[in-house]
């Protein structure tokens, strides 16, 4: 039973248990992090996720010392992510080609790392109880939840940044998608963790009071769920978003190139959009190992059909430098063409970390150092829409998105994420990523459009509903009409501000209620 902590933050702690966790409560924290798979798509079972992590704040209210509820934390950490994103083990054997042994050591390296920012959950906010002298309830429903929160968006930054499986995203479809646009997918990630240590609060005796605090949260999410902070704007403009369904094993083999331009000459060729998108590196090389004429016979079809294309394609700068990019080509011939590229690329993927070229070189990746593109770049226009790419991981990061929404001389109406998961084989990898765009459109109210190799190619409206969509592993197109949208939410004007700000004056009601709680017992 969880018991509050009467002793000032000198006087010495009674040992509910052994200080050191016991390999068995490790292995339970573990899988109870582990269970969170299971919250997220494509099994979307997110009340499972409250149950998890009042596990974990149970165990971490009952741990006598820092020490012990650090370890607990950092167990749960690496449970959490080994299980969402297990999936690199098939990046790495199958496609960067490493032993099955140097790929397992590889993936329990990250989690072990990723585990850290568990560890610090449960660590920092043990020592903020024993230095606050904090009372059971601000404990679980204060401080527990704000260490959660920021725990995820420091993993969302922190050398590049992994934000991948972060708590929010679980709730996409749930009644607490309602806060995104006020506090982001992180600020969600402390409202998770309110309610989970709601559930924990039912060993105390407000247990009622919990209750309520619970339904009052899921019911506010839902009530906001009914709020327009965005609104259509413009005329609609018809898509096509293509899927190649290029074998990932066959996209960069020489051999191989011919016959990848020609399905995607065919497929942009098909019938004329307003817009037209492929995936990332559908042409998965530079423009000058091209044959002679094909961009040229690409360009003359955007000018007879009236048709933009936006095509991935790597783009040449100079020796060694190159971009990840996504260029378009308009009905206007002597137009300057449109160039995005990517500017966060994946640490080892896309650009070699200082001192640590010998892991590259153990993988087998092309166009693994890639050159960064600025972090504030233009729209492009389609008719009287401006679309903002982004490609493939970036989509992960939406303080990002935020930023260029708020910055730009003319915010963009619509978002097109072009991605090429087929790195990750058949799994959970892609209903994953498409719930990352869900939650995008959610901060943002903006339409996403999403052009992907094998799967998700799909629409998304402002709100987040999924209105269009291709089978994964299948090659086609998805046609539609789309319209834009106007207007700033919260987040989009603050940013991670919004949600800061939350977890501090939450932190400043814990140190009030610790201060109270003293005088009640001096």
């Amino acid at each position: 039973m969880l018991r509050r902590r009467t002793q000032s933050a000198a006087a010495p702690v009674p040992a509910l248990r052994a200080n050191k966790p016991s390999a068995l409560l490790l292995l339970g924290a573990a899988l109870a992090g582990a269970s969170s798979l299971l919250s997220f798509q494509p099994v979307g079972w997110w009340p499972l996720q409250f149950l998890s992590l009042a596990w974990l704040f149970y165990q971490v209210g009952m741990s006598p010392s820092v020490k012990r509820a650090t370890l607990i934390g950092w167990a749960f950490g690496f449970g959490w992510t080994l299980a969402g994103v297990h999936w690199l083990y098939v990046f790495m054997t199958d496609f960067a080609h490493l032993p099955a042994v140097l790929a397992a050591v590889g993936l329990t390296l990250l989690c072990l790392y990723m585990g850290l920012w568990g560890a610090f959950t449960a660590g920092v906010a043990t020592w903020l109880r024993r230095r606050w002298s904090l009372p059971v309830a601000a404990f679980l429903l204060l401080v527990l939840p704000v260490t959660w929160g920021v725990s995820e968006w420091l993993r969302g930054w922190v050398f590049t940044g992994f934000p991948w499986a972060s708590s929010g995203y679980a709730h996409d479809l749930a009644p607490l998608a309602g806060y995104a646009p006020l506090i982001g997918v992180y600020g969600m990630g402390i409202v998770v963790g309110i309610i989970a240590g709601c559930f924990a609060m039912l060993t105390q005796r407000a247990r009622w009071p919990a209750m309520g605090l619970m339904a009052a949260l899921l019911l506010g999410g839902a009530g906001l769920r009914t709020v327009e902070w965005t609104q259509d704007v413009g005329q609609p403009i018809s898509v096509r978003l293509l899927q190649g369904n290029i074998a990932q094993d066959r996209k960069f083999d020489a051999e191989f190139l011919n016959s990848i331009l020609t399905r995607y000459q065919g497929l942009i060729t098909a019938a004329p959009a307003d817009l037209i998108a492929t995936p990332e590196t559908a042409i998965p090389t530079f423009p000058q190992h091209l044959p002679d004429g094909y961009l040229a016979g690409l360009q003359r079809y955007a000018t007879t059909s009236g048709s933009t294309l936006a095509i991935g394609m790597p783009l040449l700068d100079g020796p060694g430098k190159y971009g990840n990019s996504l260029v378009t080509l308009t009905p206007q011939p002597q137009a300057t063409v449109y160039r995005y590229d990517k500017a966060h690329l994946v640490p080892f993927g896309e650009f070699i970390p200082p001192g640590f070229r010998w892991v590259t070189d153990m993988l087998d990746i092309p166009l693994n150092d890639a050159t960064r593109g600025a972090a504030l770049q233009a729209p492009f226009a389609v008719k009287d829409q401006l679309v903002l790419p982004n490609i493939c991981y970036e989509d992960v990061f939406g303080e990002e998105i935020a930023y260029q929404l708020r910055n730009a001389p003319q915010p963009a109406t619509l978002l097109l994420n072009v991605s090429n998961l087929s790195w990750y084989g058949q799994s959970v990898a892609i209903p994953q990523h498409l719930q990352i765009s869900r939650m995008r459109t959610l901060e943002t109210g903006r339409p996403m459009l999403r052009a992907t190799n094998d799967g998700a190619t799909a629409i998304i409206d402002r709100r987040g509903n999924l209105t269009h969509a291709l089978p994964f592993y299948t090659d086609g197109m998805l046609a539609a009409t789309v319209r834009g949208a106007t207007g700033m939410t919260p987040f989009i004007r603050l940013g991670s501000a919004s949600f800061l700000l939350l977890g501090a004056c939450m932190l400043l009601g814990a140190w009030f209620a610790g201060r109270r709680y003293l005088r009640k017992k001096a």
